[in-house]
């Protein structure tokens, strides 16, 4: 018998994933608990909607990732900071603080956890830094650390 898979099944299919199961398997076991469908033509077509409705979903992403991207390119951001004796700052500066400053000059909503510090930023200078957008598409910014 042939079933779409609701969620992965060890052993059987991953969610998503059209299989032909014996027939005993599919009527006492995947049907019962949910774990599958029957692929007749109304399901494999629902199926099909799906997959390319989250397919469209992944290109957006990726243009807005990508245009994102550009947006940011070749800039440098200015973090100001405040500081001790030696040009030695209080604490250092956090990939939060990046993302909130990449957000403020540039208005691009990004997630702290996108981005990567090349070193630890604990001095007045200038730095580097990744920012992850999507996946393989990442930029790398220059970061300004003035006083203020």
């Amino acid at each position: 018998m042939k079933v779409i898979f609701l969620q992965d099944v060890k052993g059987s299919g991953k969610k998503g994933e059209v299989k032909n199961v014996a027939d005993g398997y599919a009527r006492n076991m995947l049907l019962p608990k949910g774990f599958a469908i029957e692929a007749n033509a109304e399901n494999l077509n629902k199926l099909k909607g799906q997959q390319s409705s989250e397919q469209h979903k992944i290109d957006t992403e990726k243009k807005t990732a990508k245009e994102s991207a550009e947006k940011i390119k070749d800039k440098k951001v200015v973090i100001k900071a405040k500081a001790g004796s030696n040009d030695r700052l209080f604490g250092s500066v956090t990939p939060a603080q990046v993302a909130d400053a990449v957000n403020a000059q540039f208005g691009l909503k990004i997630d702290k956890k996108k981005v990567t510090l090349s070193s630890e930023i604990k001095n007045f200078g200038s730095y580097s830094a990744t920012i992850k957008f999507y996946t393989g598409i990442s930029e790398k910014i220059d970061i300004e650390v003035v006083e203020g």
